[in-house]
C-alpha cells in the first residue's frame, strides 16, 4: 500500500499548501464544457433521503434524528400567523456524503504531509471539508458496473478491477476523461432498497479493488463516488489490513470520495438512450474543520 502511494502521490502537485487534492482539476474551463451536457434539463437527485429508515444499523454511526422545535400548535400571533421550526442531530456521514482530505491518514501524515496531529477535538485544522465548499460540479460518468454483469447487484466482496471499468467504459461507449467525476453502480444501494436491512448493508459490499488507484490517477480523475459506503471492497483484499484504498486515494492521492448514493433513476434514464455522460453538481455543506459532510448531489442531463 505504501509502495502505490507512493507512486500515485499528489503531494505537491498544487503547492506545498494546497489542502483540496483532485478537485483541483475541476477547473472553469472543464466545468464550463460540462454544462454543455445538459439537453433535455432532467434532474436526477443522487441522495438518499435523511431519515430514521436509512442504511446505518446503529453503534459507531446512526441514522439522522429529526426534532420539532415548533410546530405552531401552541401560539397565538397576530393575525392567526403560525410557523413551524426543527432542528437535526445526525453524523456527518450517516447518509449521501464525501470524505473529507482529513477523513483518513497514517504515518502521522494527511494528504500533502500536512500532520496528522492536527485532527483533534477541535475538527481538522488542514483539509477540512470547509475547503472543498467551492464547489463540486464538472462532467459527470456513470459506469453501471451491475447492469454490466447482467445482475441486480455484486455480492459483498467482490472486487472491481482496472479491467473492468475499461471494459464497462468500452461497452457503455462513453470515454472517461482527466477532471472527470467518476461514478460507479454496483446495485448496493438496489440491495438495500429491497432487503431494508442495514446490517447486511454494512457488513461487507461489492467496490474498487486496491489497482484501481493507479487506473484513477492515469486518468486524473477528480471524484469517485459509488451506491456502497466505502468505495472500495470489502473485505479487503489483504488480510490484516482495512481501508487500504481509502488511505492511498484520500492521503497519498487526495482525491475525495462520495458515498451511499442513489443511482437508480439515473442508470434507467442513461441505459435507456445510452448517454452515460451528465452535468453533476453536489457542493458540501461548508462545516468549518469537518471531516466529512452530507450531500444531495445532482445528475442533470
Amino acid at each position: 500500500m505504501r509502495a502505490l502511494g507512493q507512486e500515485v502521490s499528489n503531494w505537491g502537485r498544487w503547492g506545498s499548501d494546497d489542502e483540496r487534492g483532485t478537485t483541483n482539476l475541476l477547473t472553469a474551463e472543464r466545468v464550463s464544457a460540462a454544462a454543455g451536457l445538459v439537453r433535455t434539463g432532467e434532474v436526477f437527485a443522487l441522495g438518499i433521503p435523511l431519515d430514521g429508515d436509512g442504511p446505518q444499523p446503529g453503534g459507531l454511526r446512526i441514522n439522522p434524528i429529526r426534532l420539532m422545535s415548533e410546530n405552531g400548535q401552541e401560539q397565538v400571533l397576530p393575525g392567526g400567523f403560525k410557523w413551524a421550526d426543527d432542528f437535526v442531530f445526525m453524523p456527518l456521514q450517516a447518509g449521501s456524503q464525501y470524505d473529507s482530505l482529513a477523513h483518513v491518514h497514517y504515518d502521522d501524515q494527511l494528504y500533502n504531509g500536512h500532520p496528522g496531529d492536527g485532527v483533534t477535538v477541535k475538527g481538522a485544522d488542514k483539509c477540512g471539508i470547509h475547503t472543498q465548499a467551492g464547489g463540486i460540479a464538472g462532467r459527470g460518468v456513470l459506469l453501471d458496473i451491475a447492469r454490466a454483469r447482467g445482475v441486480d447487484w455484486l455480492e459483498a466482496g467482490t472486487a472491481i478491477g482496472p479491467d473492468e471499468l475499461d471494459e464497462v467504459a468500452a461497452a457503455q461507449g462513453v470515454e472517461i476523461g482527466a477532471g472527470d467525476i467518476l461514478l460507479f453502480r454496483t446495485g448496493w444501494r438496489k440491495k438495500f432498497l429491497t432487503e431494508r436491512d442495514p446490517n447486511s448493508f454494512m457488513a461487507g459490499e461489492p467496490g474498487l479493488s486496491l489497482a484501481c488507484a493507479k487506473w484513477l490517477r492515469d486518468k486524473d480523475i477528480a471524484v469517485v463516488g459509488s451506491d456502497n459506503w466505502a468505495v472500495e471492497v470489502m473485505p479487503g483484499e489483504h488480510p490484516g489490513t482495512a481501508f487500504e484504498l481509502h488511505m492511498v486515494l484520500i492521503r497519498d492521492m487526495g482525491m475525495t470520495l462520495a458515498e451511499m448514493l442513489d443511482f437508480e433513476d439515473l442508470s434507467q434514464a442513461c441505459a435507456a438512450d445510452g448517454r452515460w455522460d451528465f452535468f453533476y453538481t453536489g457542493p458540501p455543506l461548508p462545516f468549518t474543520r469537518g471531516v466529512g459532510s452530507p450531500i444531495n448531489p445532482m445528475a442533470i442531463r
